[in-house]
């Protein structure tokens, strides 16, 4: 509470503490339940019993972070103490068919004792230094592979294998980014000229928009987000580049995606913003706003079952009547296939 009025004579100002208590989120590990989360908690009550702040609890929500585990080693030396050896040391590893470490030998010869993955500590000489990581792969790297591994409540398996896929797909995007302006500028974006794909490709560019939208500031899954992200990169990779106005949607697509993924590799997205032809820094920006108009869906994939069974998947107008679905169902060469001969007795069709 005194945080919320650092300039107060008096001990705290109850109108600025109530202003700005309760906090959103306290963020902390397990170890703190029975220390500082304890004594936070204590004093903010006693405060609420002296009338000096109105709410129950300091904080309304609490996240109590995983663990990061790491590959653990160690041999035993001529005295039978174990020796702990970093995982940067190890130079062979050799694996069984279902990817179990077998065999590992550290740069000074030591055959090895492997004992899985666990919580990185000073005693078991695991933790990985980032400084060298950030020094390997780039800043923007090592924070994509650490929101993206997993969830903040649950453990994340610290793997140089992870590290190195994040950094592909920082390279893929910035490779279609660089291309994309190395090809010239694009015209103005016209939605009512789109043709099927490239109104289906918006319409995923959208969905992803409001799903990270709704992972970083509601959820808080930034595991979930980045992979919503990386899916919609897979169909800009694929697009077809031919017409302007593939251009034009996919530079619309990669100012969006850069925006999204710049509280994330921040560093990577402050360039490449103005060379998209942004103004302005990134920071400055607006979050991508959702087109609702492009969500709209022109089909829809309905499922035809023959006695419980499926038989056939049509595609029908997202307008259609009951009466075109059921004709086209019934048209349908497999559908056919399993009703000749026989009296459909009853046809029932579920809308949406």
């Amino acid at each position: 509470a005194r945080y919320c009025s650092p300039h107060a004579d008096e001990m705290l100002d109850p109108a600025k503490a109530n202003y700005w208590l309760p906090v959103d989120q306290y963020i902390g590990g397990i170890e703190h339940a029975c220390m500082h989360l304890l004594y936070f908690r204590f004093f903010h009550k006693l405060l609420r019993d002296a009338g000096l702040v109105n709410s129950d609890e300091p904080a309304k929500q609490l996240l109590t972070q995983g663990m990061v585990l790491a590959d653990a080693y160690y041999y035993t030396n001529e005295k039978g103490a174990r020796v702990w050896v970093s995982p940067l040391e190890v130079t062979v590893v050799e694996k069984d068919d279902k990817g179990r470490i077998i065999k590992a030998i550290d740069n000074q010869g030591h055959e090895l004792v492997y004992t899985g993955m666990s919580k990185m500590s000073k005693s078991k000489n695991n933790g990985i230094d980032p400084q060298v990581m950030v020094e390997k792969y780039g800043a923007d790297t090592v924070r994509l592979f650490m929101m993206f591994a997993s969830p903040p409540e649950l453990t994340l398996e610290w793997q140089e294998s992870g590290v190195e896929g994040a950094h592909r797909f920082i390279k893929r995007f910035w490779k279609l980014a660089s291309d994309h302006v190395a090809a010239g500028k694009t015209e103005a974006l016209d939605t009512s000229k789109l043709n099927a794909n490239q109104k289906a490709l918006r319409r995923e560019l959208h969905k992803t928009i409001a799903k990270v939208s709704d992972d970083i500031a509601r959820r808080q899954m930034f595991n979930t987000a980045v992979a919503s992200v990386m899916e919609l990169m897979n169909h800009l990779l694929k697009a077809s580049q031919e017409t302007a106005q593939d251009r034009a949607l996919l530079a619309e697509a990669l100012s969006a995606v850069t925006r999204l993924l710049y509280p994330i590799v921040p560093h990577m997205t402050f360039t490449l913003w103005n060379e998209l032809g942004n103004e302005g820094d990134i920071e400055d920006s607006r979050w991508p706003e959702v087109d609702e108009s492009a969500l709209v869906e022109d089909s829809k994939l309905i499922v035809v079952q023959v006695n419980g069974k499926v038989r056939a998947k049509i595609t029908v107008a997202a307008d259609a009547s009951k009466e075109d679905v059921e004709a086209l169902g019934m048209s349908d060469e497999h559908v056919q296939k399993h009703t000749e001969g026989l009296t459909v007795r009853k046809v029932i069709y579920v809308p949406g």
